[in-house]
Protein backbone atom coordinates (compact mmCIF):
# COMPACT_ATOMS: atom_id res chain seq x y z
CA UNK A 1 0.00 0.00 0.00
CA UNK A 2 1.38 3.26 -1.15
CA UNK A 3 1.65 6.30 1.38
CA UNK A 4 0.92 10.20 0.66
CA UNK A 5 3.54 12.79 1.07
CA UNK A 6 4.45 14.62 4.27
CA UNK A 7 2.92 18.28 3.53
CA UNK A 8 3.63 21.44 4.95
CA UNK A 9 2.16 24.65 4.04
CA UNK A 10 3.72 28.73 4.07
CA UNK A 11 1.95 31.84 3.09
CA UNK A 12 4.63 35.07 3.14
CA UNK A 13 3.62 37.82 1.18
CA UNK A 14 0.74 36.73 -0.89
CA UNK A 15 3.29 33.67 -2.16
CA UNK A 16 1.38 30.12 -0.79
CA UNK A 17 4.14 27.57 -1.17
CA UNK A 18 2.97 23.54 -0.61
CA UNK A 19 5.83 21.37 0.57
CA UNK A 20 4.96 17.67 -0.05
CA UNK A 21 7.99 15.30 0.67
CA UNK A 22 7.08 11.63 -0.45
CA UNK A 23 9.57 9.83 2.00
CA UNK A 24 9.46 6.31 -0.11
CA UNK A 25 9.51 5.56 -3.95
CA UNK A 26 5.88 5.09 -4.93
CA UNK A 27 4.47 7.83 -2.24
CA UNK A 28 1.10 8.82 -4.23
CA UNK A 29 -0.50 12.87 -4.43
CA UNK A 30 -3.77 11.93 -5.86
CA UNK A 31 -4.75 13.21 -8.72
CA UNK A 32 -6.16 16.61 -8.53
CA UNK A 33 -6.67 19.72 -10.17
CA UNK A 34 -6.48 23.53 -9.48
CA UNK A 35 -8.43 26.59 -9.86
CA UNK A 36 -4.92 28.60 -11.38
CA UNK A 37 -1.84 27.58 -13.44
CA UNK A 38 1.16 27.62 -11.14
CA UNK A 39 4.08 25.92 -10.83
CA UNK A 40 5.56 23.15 -9.34
CA UNK A 41 9.42 22.96 -7.88
CA UNK A 42 10.81 19.54 -7.61
CA UNK A 43 14.43 20.03 -5.89
CA UNK A 44 15.02 16.39 -4.75
CA UNK A 45 14.55 13.09 -6.54
CA UNK A 46 12.03 12.42 -9.26
CA UNK A 47 8.35 11.76 -9.95
CA UNK A 48 5.99 10.95 -12.73
CA UNK A 49 3.08 13.57 -13.04
CA UNK A 50 -0.30 11.72 -14.94
CA UNK A 51 -1.67 14.70 -16.89
CA UNK A 52 -4.69 14.15 -18.93
CA UNK A 53 -3.32 10.36 -19.06
CA UNK A 54 -0.16 11.16 -20.12
CA UNK A 55 2.76 9.83 -17.95
CA UNK A 56 5.54 12.67 -17.25
CA UNK A 57 9.09 11.87 -15.62
CA UNK A 58 11.21 14.77 -14.12
CA UNK A 59 14.35 14.42 -12.60
CA UNK A 60 14.94 16.98 -9.83
CA UNK A 61 15.94 20.05 -10.41
CA UNK A 62 13.00 21.03 -12.23
CA UNK A 63 10.04 23.39 -12.52
CA UNK A 64 7.11 21.79 -13.76
CA UNK A 65 4.26 24.33 -15.16
CA UNK A 66 0.99 22.75 -14.15
CA UNK A 67 -1.94 24.53 -16.42
CA UNK A 68 -5.37 25.47 -14.16
CA UNK A 69 -8.51 22.75 -14.49
CA UNK A 70 -5.93 19.82 -15.31
CA UNK A 71 -6.01 16.75 -13.26
CA UNK A 72 -2.81 15.60 -12.11
CA UNK A 73 -0.98 12.76 -9.94
CA UNK A 74 2.36 12.83 -8.66
CA UNK A 75 4.55 9.77 -7.84
CA UNK A 76 7.48 9.53 -6.54
CA UNK A 77 9.99 7.25 -8.38
CA UNK A 78 13.06 7.82 -5.51
CA UNK A 79 12.74 7.79 -1.80
CA UNK A 80 13.53 11.20 -0.67
CA UNK A 81 11.85 13.25 -3.14
CA UNK A 82 10.87 16.95 -2.41
CA UNK A 83 8.75 19.10 -4.17
CA UNK A 84 6.88 22.23 -3.80
CA UNK A 85 3.58 23.55 -5.70
CA UNK A 86 4.46 27.79 -5.68
CA UNK A 87 1.70 30.33 -6.41
CA UNK A 88 0.27 33.92 -5.94
CA UNK A 89 -2.53 33.97 -3.99
CA UNK A 90 -5.69 35.60 -5.66
CA UNK A 91 -8.68 37.30 -4.58
CA UNK A 92 -11.86 36.21 -6.09
CA UNK A 93 -13.80 33.43 -6.22
CA UNK A 94 -12.84 29.74 -5.81
CA UNK A 95 -9.78 30.92 -4.15
CA UNK A 96 -10.47 28.81 -0.75
CA UNK A 97 -10.58 25.96 -3.18
CA UNK A 98 -7.13 25.86 -3.41
CA UNK A 99 -5.86 27.36 0.12
CA UNK A 100 -8.44 25.28 2.96
CA UNK A 101 -9.16 27.60 5.77
CA UNK A 102 -6.84 24.80 8.00
CA UNK A 103 -4.38 25.07 5.77
CA UNK A 104 -2.58 28.13 6.08
CA UNK A 105 -0.74 28.86 9.14
CA UNK A 106 -1.36 31.67 12.26
CA UNK A 107 0.28 34.48 12.11
CA UNK A 108 1.59 34.32 8.40
CA UNK A 109 -0.21 37.69 6.99
CA UNK A 110 -2.47 40.45 7.99
CA UNK A 111 -5.68 40.06 8.80
CA UNK A 112 -7.01 41.21 5.58
CA UNK A 113 -4.77 39.03 3.43
CA UNK A 114 -6.65 35.92 5.62
CA UNK A 115 -10.18 37.10 4.56
CA UNK A 116 -8.94 37.00 0.38
CA UNK A 117 -6.96 33.63 0.73
CA UNK A 118 -9.54 32.25 3.09
CA UNK A 119 -12.78 32.95 1.01
CA UNK A 120 -14.02 36.09 3.12
CA UNK A 121 -13.84 34.29 6.91
CA UNK A 122 -15.40 35.26 9.65
CA UNK A 123 -13.83 33.40 12.63
CA UNK A 124 -12.23 35.48 15.27
CA UNK A 125 -9.45 32.96 15.16
CA UNK A 126 -8.06 34.28 11.73
CA UNK A 127 -8.38 38.20 12.19
CA UNK A 128 -5.71 40.22 13.19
Amino acid sequence: MNDHPEIAVSCVSSVYVRQMHFKKAGDIEQGHSHQFDHQTLLSRGSVKITLKGVENVYHAPHIIFIRKDHRHELVALEDDTLCYCIHALRDGNDVCDIISPDAIPMGAGSGEAFKVAKGLLNEPAYSS
